[in-house]
């Protein structure tokens, strides 16, 4: 028996019993849930968002509009043969073809006046443009709806987890409480009543996690079902940031970033576009047309010319609609210009109100509600504070603290709504 088969069968041995002893990765024995960013979440959506998609399509059917529009006319093929002896066939002989029949064959073709084609090419391509800018603005307002549910979700993580910390502290000062209620510290009405505010504290747990699956379902929908994982979760949490610059500026930009702006102005180019071209299908076309023709044994060949007289049409109600609508564009445009600046204005009054909020809670209700907790609460463990004061300092504390992130994610919300009104996610 030869040695090599054997080293080679060792070696092969030797390999596999290695692969399959080496340690899995350390990503594969830990991964968890897929967690993906704002910015994460706005590509996604996108690129997956099924609405989105089925608008971008209207650009290509828009495109196809285009070739459509560049096409030339068919030419017309004609033939005909007369004086075919059908009802005497005593008559269908060569002679008779020849001498007595008729045969004729021609070609017609249609001549476009006055640069039709190119007004119709250029016609659509200006509604092309429209169209893209149309879809631009389903994009910004995609990104802004996908904004606002992530900061829902966010939202809903931070109250879960201010649940979960309120739960978790309560259940402790219960449980110092049932050791209380032993030794005869406090009556079995406090323990009771405190029992009872061990399940309001539960309840907002459950809610919390609730709208938080609820708001995660929501998000994924918005950036595209398959596009992420059923357990998937939303990275960071709710942060502050501060917006600088004034109003004219960003009303400024607005007015050269909106794409449904934009579009407003390129549909009076493409109303001006159309106005051209139904002054263009005012003038008459020709047809011109040649003949071959076989009769008594000759071969002749004939030229054919027609055009209408523009006496009665002249197009000229549709070149009247069309100028009516070059000004129903304009006011259009005019419209929407005040919109976008009003938009504007709205968002960065929202933006201020929410920040002046933000900042109130930020200069010191937050350390106040806290401190008051904890000083109730010490006071209540030691019997120097009442239950009533306790859990109405315990109140107060998850009030302000659920106050101060809802408020944050206005203010974030209210941030997401000024981009969305200027157009552009870069803001000073």
């Amino acid at each position: 028996m030869s040695v090599r088969p054997v080293v080679c069968a060792c070696l092969i041995a030797f390999v596999y019993a290695a692969a399959f002893a080496l340690p899995r990765p350390v990503a594969a024995q830990t991964q968890g849930p897929v967690r993906i960013t704002l910015d994460q979440a706005i590509q996604l959506a996108l690129q997956h968002n099924h609405a989105l998609q089925a608008a971008r399509t209207t650009i290509q059917q828009s495109q196809s509009e285009e070739i459509t529009a560049n096409l030339r006319p068919n030419p017309v093929l004609l033939g005909d043969a007369l004086f075919i002896p059908f009802f005497q066939p005593s008559d269908f002989n060569s002679s008779f073809m020849d001498n007595s029949a008729e045969f004729d064959l021609g070609v017609s073709y249609l001549f476009e006046r006055g640069k039709k084609r190119q007004h119709r090419l250029r016609a659509a391509q200006d509604q092309t443009a429209v169209t893209e800018s149309q879809v631009a603005d389903n994009e910004r307002s995609l990104t802004f709806q996908v904004a606002s549910q992530f900061i829902a979700v966010q939202l809903a993580e931070s109250a879960l987890e201010l649940a979960q910390q309120d739960l978790k502290s309560f259940q402790n000062t219960v449980n110092i409480s049932q050791e209380r209620y032993r030794t005869g510290d406090i009556s079995e009405d406090d323990l009771l009543k405190m029992k009872l505010q061990l399940l309001q504290f539960q309840t907002d747990a459950s809610q919390a996690q609730l709208a938080k699956v609820q708001g995660l379902d929501d998000l994924r929908q918005l950036i595209g079902y398959d596009s992420v994982s059923a357990d998937f979760d939303v990275a960071g949490s709710l942060q502050y940031e501060p917006v600088h610059g004034n109003l004219e500026d960003l009303q400024a930009k607005a007015l050269t970033a909106r794409p449904d702006l934009r579009a407003a102005r390129q549909g009076i180019t493409a109303a001006q576009s159309q106005y051209a071209l139904a002054k263009a299908q005012g003038k008459k076309d020709v047809t011109a047309q040649v003949n071959y023709t076989h009769v008594s044994d000759a071969n002749t060949a004939s030229l054919f010319g027609q055009i209408q007289i523009p006496i009665f049409d002249r197009n000229q109600g549709e070149i009247a609609r069309a100028s009516y609508a070059i000004t129903q564009a304009q006011q259009q445009e005019q419209a929407t210009s005040d919109q976008v600046l009003t938009d504007v204005r709205d968002a960065y009054e929202s933006v201020q109100s929410n920040n002046q909020v933000v900042q109130l809670y930020q200069s010191g209700y937050l350390d106040e509600a806290q401190q008051d907790l904890d000083i109730s609460q010490y006071a209540y463990r030691r019997g120097a504070a009442s239950l009533l004061d306790f859990l109405d300092a315990e109140r107060s504390y998850r009030t302000t603290e659920l106050g101060y992130r809802q408020a944050l994610a206005s203010y974030l919300t209210a941030i997401e709504q000024l981009r969305e009104a200027v157009g552009t996610r870069s803001l000073p």
